[in-house]
């Protein structure tokens, strides 16, 4: 594997903690929260890897420019920019969730994670639609 093995990857990371996140969801609403623990606890340590996996990338081949033309420029930018954006919430965000629910502060774990779950759900997909983009 080379450097240039990450994007793909990294997008796969973001796919799988995307997945996760969801099964995630379906398992806290059927009240399976043993499993619920162990999809989130999973997909934290996908992110996790994830962000290993993009800070050694952009640290060997720096920015990638997007080169194409047409309207899938707008769109793309929009999209890398609300996924940047709302990317350097998620760490805090999943931080606080996950510390909380680990403790059992259930009801403020709740609180933070229902803005924290659709926030990084978005980042998670958007993370595979920049890869795809580019």
């Amino acid at each position: 594997m080379t450097v240039h093995d990450l994007p793909a990857v990294n997008a796969t990371l973001n796919a799988l903690s995307g997945i996760l996140l969801a099964i995630g969801y379906v398992l806290v609403r059927a009240r399976r929260l043993a499993q619920h623990k162990a999809c989130m606890i999973a997909a934290f340590a996908t992110s996790t890897v994830f962000l290993v996996c993009y800070v050694v990338y952009h640290a060997q081949v720096g920015s990638v420019r997007f080169t194409r033309q047409g309207i899938v420029r707008p769109i793309y930018f929009t999209i890398l920019v609300t996924h940047v954006a709302l990317a350097a919430l998620v760490l805090p965000l999943a931080l606080l969730a996950l510390s909380r629910g680990l403790a059992r502060r259930y009801a403020k774990h709740v609180q933070i994670a229902r803005w924290t779950f659709p926030i990084w759900l978005y980042v998670s997909v958007t993370g595979v639609l920049v890869y795809v983009l580019l």
